[in-house]
């Protein structure tokens, strides 16, 4: 998965800068790894340089592999929130496209989780539980 990191004008970029915000992006979307190309992460001051309550907007997005791109935006009054705040909204909509097409393949995973695996994960719960009701209706 390659991440690519940018930053306007009033954002001094750095090596240290895009290792962080790499760090923060591979760690929090690491059980995507194999099912996304690349992540390009947007980060940016709305003001410039005024001061001003959510003014560090982060974006990022994600190129699953297959499917179109998927984008979200997080706005903070800290780089770290916005960027952390960008991840979390970005694991969502993830786990949003990846459950839908686990269900439309029958349950079987579209990613590779060894949480998925496990019998007392919530999708493996929600799966029986939808089952045992399919088959009451049609049994």
């Amino acid at each position: 998965m390659q991440i690519q990191v940018n930053s306007d004008n009033h954002i001094e970029s750095s090596v240290r800068l895009e290792e962080w915000v790499r760090n923060t992006v591979e760690s929090t979307l690491e059980r995507y790894e194999e099912d996304l190309t690349r992540i390009e992460v947007h980060i940016q001051d709305e003001n410039g340089d005024k001061p001003g309550p959510h003014d560090i907007r982060c974006q990022m997005e994600a190129r699953p592999k297959g499917h179109q791109p998927i984008s979200v935006t997080h706005k903070a009054s800290s780089l770290d929130m916005a960027v952390d705040g960008a991840a979390v909204k970005l694991d969502h909509a993830l786990e949003h496209l990846f459950g839908k097409l686990r269900s439309k393949r029958g349950g079987v995973s579209a990613i590779s989780n060894t949480k998925d695996s496990d019998a007392e994960s919530p999708d493996a719960l929600l799966q029986e539980e939808f089952l045992e009701k399919d088959d009451a209706l049609h049994g």
